[in-house]
């Protein structure tokens, strides 16, 4: 969400026009035909899908601290997450590069929903009473209702391009596992899920979302791993969490080698997937002509928060402006208000790297009303 503290700065409209939207409707030029965000009266500007990922690392004073072999502790090689990772998905998780060129193919999918409408809520301003204009961008036109499909769009392609046949992953509420769902059966990739099981019993329509784009989805702790089997035996009622649907999803593609294993959420270059949000949110607001003083944006594993605010944090390092960023977590999981600053695993049997994070412990379980959500249940880089 993008707060501007100015006066507006609208054309004029006639009085018959909506009072909720006073801009005028504009085509988006990627497609040539009327856009969501043209339909809805929100604000795409002259803006197009953008061509390239932005990389905050390349243009941080600080470098972050290297992920560690979980084995042996020391900064992990790009040998290190190939069971788990394709080569270019590796690269792009280690890179320093500043810009990463977004393949067609990824693209042609994007086109389907993107641009996403940039949206003047001005209901909410009225009742807060407030002076700022307020913005928030949609994301819920994509297939799969989420912004989760921007990484899994290439994340998908990219196993593809390799020759992978299976993925694996994990998903709470199941917006990601219905995104990879979703991308895995347009590259031909067979898609297997483990959804935390308070989801899996609470959330049957979302499930079936997944069953639909031909997933095959597992409740999580499930007796189909040795992880799960451990963990059913110690709690047979157990709740389940995403720590514990990682740890599942992470064997499995670590002992198979036609599959590997996608992320929805914490990694670098699934971050780097996100930055989309930003880019084409920069581009609408300069269309405008307004410039933020607030980026915020909800934070659980960290994807929707760093997909939108990264560009803007490229242009405050680089003094075109000067936003406020406010990242906003759940109370029922606060990993950055309560949460150490340490090392930890990332899953809950403790088969994945060792990252620099606030965490809670990878072995804490929040309660089943928040386990479900989609983002780790201990981390947040």
């Amino acid at each position: 969400m993008a707060t501007a503290l100015r006066p507006p700065r609208l054309p004029a409209v006639p009085e018959q026009a909506s009072s909720l939207h006073r801009l005028p409707k504009h085509r988006v030029a990627v497609t040539g035909r009327r856009s969501f965000a043209a339909r809805a009266g929100s604000y795409p500007g002259n803006v197009g899908v953008p061509k390239q990922w932005y990389n905050l690392i390349a243009d941080l004073p600080v470098k972050p601290p290297p992920m560690l072999h979980p084995g042996t502790h020391q900064p992990l090689n790009p040998s290190d997450l190939a069971p788990l990772f394709p080569d270019e998905l590796i690269r792009q998780e280690l890179t320093e590069e500043r810009f990463i060129d977004i393949p067609d193919e990824v693209r042609d999918v994007y086109e389907l929903w993107r641009p996403t409408p940039l949206i003047r809520a001005k209901r909410l301003e009225k009742l807060l009473g407030t002076p700022a204009k307020i913005y928030y961008k949609y994301e819920g036109t994509s297939p799969a209702g989420s912004h989760k499909g921007n990484t899994a769009v290439p994340q998908a392609w990219y196993n593809a391009a390799a020759g992978v046949k299976n993925v694996v992953t994990e998903t709470g509420a199941g917006q990601w596992g219905s995104a990879l769902s979703f991308a895995s059966t347009l590259f031909g990739l067979n898609c297997e899920v483990w959804q935390v099981r308070a989801s899996y019993d609470q959330k049957p329509y979302r499930r079936l979302m997944m069953e639909t784009w031909g997933a095959k989805v597992h409740p999580s702790p499930s007796d189909v791993t040795e992880a799960g089997r451990r963990l059913l035996a110690a709690d047979p009622s157990s709740p389940g969490s995403l720590g514990m649907a990682i740890s599942e999803a992470v064997e499995v593609a670590a002992t198979n080698a036609d599959t590997k294993y996608c992320l929805g959420s914490v990694l670098n270059h699934v971050l780097l997937h996100q930055t989309v949000i930003g880019e084409e949110c920069l581009e609408q607001l300069a269309a405008i002509g307004d410039t933020p003083d607030v980026v915020i944006g909800c934070t659980g594993g960290g994807s929707n928060f760093g997909g939108l605010a990264f560009p803007f944090m490229r242009e405050k390092l680089a003094g075109r402006m000067n936003p406020q960023f406010k990242a906003v977590e759940p109370a029922a999981c606060p990993t950055l208000t309560k949460g150490v600053y340490a090392y930890d695993y990332g899953d809950t049997a403790g088969l994945t790297p060792l990252m620099k994070m606030h965490t809670l412990g990878h072995d804490f379980v929040p309660d089943p009303i928040h386990a479900g959500l989609d983002h780790c249940n201990s981390c947040l880089h």
